[in-house]
């Protein structure tokens, strides 16, 4: 998983807007009473906790490689439900089958993570259910912008090699998880967030695309990088007036999701 360190507070900013694709994932998964249930990825928990509130009697568990995520988990949640841990998605090796899988927004920060599919699905009993959503807009101005800027001189030597999440299409994954013997549900959604406040798309990515990029330079570049960064995000996005007469920002965002009903047989 990435060296970068995380922020919970930034994370948390549009954590409705975040918080959108993670409440339509689970919606998919079909499981009425399972027994355990895991979040890979589970950053500050106030997603995972809607896991402990759709499926009560199951034992939640919430895995993020960021201590200071798991440490936001465990100081908003003092008394459970879940169980929140530090550990690596590609370690991770429970004490034995699980029910639900559940991964949001974590996998395109893993290189090569299609090979890791069939790890991850085989700690599924058989007739649970695999639940995977990624960012799909490597594509937009959010992210294009940010790698231009990063390989311009002033920069280059300090941003080369930094982790740049990366990812599949729905068909991709469909594939995947359908040769590992599931029956699969993918799809792709585009949601068109209304953002409010000072340089909404720069908060946004800083808090997640671009925050290695923006760890890896030196302080002073570092101010000088996110002005400059802004200034563009800001020609890329502008402002439209809102539904109350306040300038807003559209920011279209794609998101590609599978949902993996684990067969008998694996």
């Amino acid at each position: 998983m990435p060296l970068h360190t995380w922020d919970p507070d930034r994370y948390l900013t549009y954590a409705d807007e975040r918080g959108r694709p993670f409440v339509e994932l689970v919606s998919r998964v079909g499981h009425e009473q399972p027994r355990d249930v895991v979040d890979l990825g589970c950053g500050p928990g106030n997603l995972t906790a809607l896991l402990a509130e759709r499926w009560p009697d199951a034992h939640v568990v919430g895995l993020d490689s960021s201590e200071a995520m798991v440490e936001r988990a465990r100081a908003d949640q003092p008394d459970g439900p879940v169980e929140y841990e530090v550990g690596d998605v590609r370690e991770w090796s429970p004490a034995g089958p699980v029910d639900v899988v559940v991964t949001n927004a974590a996998l395109q920060w893993v290189p090569d993570h299609l090979d890791l599919l069939g790890r991850l699905v085989a700690q599924v009993r058989p007739g649970g259910w695999f639940a995977m959503q990624v960012p799909g807009n490597f594509d937009q101005p959010s992210h294009v912008l940010r790698d231009e800027l990063a390989a311009e001189a002033a920069y280059a030597m300090f941003t080369a090699g930094v982790a740049r999440p990366a990812a599949h299409d729905a068909t991709t994954y469909l594939t995947a998880l359908t040769a590992l013997g599931c029956e699969v549900d993918a799809w792709e959604t585009t949601y068109v967030h209304l953002l409010r406040g000072p340089d909404p798309v720069l908060t946004w990515v800083s808090a997640t695309g671009a925050r290695p990029t923006l760890e890896a330079l030196p302080p002073d570049l570092r101010e000088r990088f996110s002005a400059e960064l802004g200034r563009r995000l800001a020609e890329a996005y502008p402002p439209v007036p809102g539904p109350d007469g306040d300038p807003v920002v559209l920011m279209p965002f794609r998101r590609v999701f599978a949902v993996a009903h684990v067969g008998t047989e694996l």
